[in-house]
């Protein structure tokens, strides 16, 4: 009858919005299962690289980094080959060569991302495997090609991971970075919400805020590792400019496929097949 049929659809439209929910709450869980594994297993992850018994601290650099004889494989092929190479303090080098040569390793393994195969990388005559691997990244400002932001301010992208910072600090160094004039453009200037890995920007604009976010840690080391490859030329040399306006000058190790930048380096190292060809 049609009470019956019009009971029945009520009940029937009842109960499948719960049932499909269930489905979707299982099928969620399942997610979030997968999701939680590969999480853990990197939080549990061993690290391969660890401090030596009783590690030398490290607070800055006096005098210089040497690679001496420094050989490195991530297989059976070697990446780099018998490099030796002294940076003095505050000296601006470029690392320049064929994609594939060796430059971002080479760059990799100051830090200690890596650990040599053959050979010593050393900070005033000392192996930094010695040194606290905390002390030793902590000297250091990084920039990569592929810029690392969060969806948060352009302010709190700048100052991440640093305390006591002062507002001047940080328009200090988006002035240097060159970043300063877009911006203050922008509707809420430093309060601007950039979005999921820095979307609502630019590559160019991304990449200034990622070296004024390097230059604001204002570190004895900086590694530019094609750091400056979507900026214009104009823009490029005028953040060089402002890396040597730093005081204390940085050593900086640039890896870079622009000549226009070499005008700027102490040294120009080029390296190819695995090997320092030309200094």
């Amino acid at each position: 009858t049609l009470p019956e049929f019009v009971v029945y659809i009520a009940f029937y439209w009842r109960v499948l919005e719960p049932s499909k929910a269930i489905a979707n709450a299982y099928a969620n869980v399942q997610r979030g299962l997968v999701s939680g594994n590969r999480i853990f297993a990197i939080l549990d992850a061993v690290p391969a690289i660890k401090n030596r018994p009783n590690p030398i601290p490290l607070k800055s650099i006096e005098e210089d980094i040497v690679f001496d004889n420094v050989s490195f494989q991530y297989t059976n092929e070697p990446v780099l080959s018998d490099i030796s190479l002294r940076i003095k303090k505050g000296q601006m080098i470029a690392l320049v060569g064929p994609s594939g040569a060796g430059k971002s390793t080479m760059a990799d393994l100051v830090p200690r991302f890596y650990d040599v195969t053959k050979g010593a990388i050393k900070i005033d005559g000392i192996d930094i495997r010695d040194y606290n691997q905390k002390d030793l990244i902590s000297l250091m400002g990084i920039v990569t090609q592929e810029t690392i932001l969060f969806n948060d301010t352009i302010y709190n992208n700048i100052t991440f991971g640093m305390e006591n910072v002062t507002k001047e600090d940080v328009e200090n160094a988006a002035r240097i970075a060159n970043a300063e004039e877009f911006i203050l453009a922008l509707e809420d200037g430093y309060n601007t919400n950039i979005g999921d890995r820095g979307a609502k920007l630019s590559g160019g604009q991304r990449q200034r805020l990622a070296i004024a976010r390097a230059v604001l840690k204002n570190p004895p080391i900086l590694i530019l590792d094609e750091a400056t490859s979507s900026l214009d030329e104009q823009t490029e040399l005028a953040v060089l400019e402002g890396l040597q306006a730093l005081t204390p000058k940085p050593t900086c190790i640039i890896i870079t496929h622009r000549k226009s930048i070499l005008q700027y380096c102490d040294r120009e190292i080029k390296i190819e097949n695995s090997k320092t060809i030309e200094m």
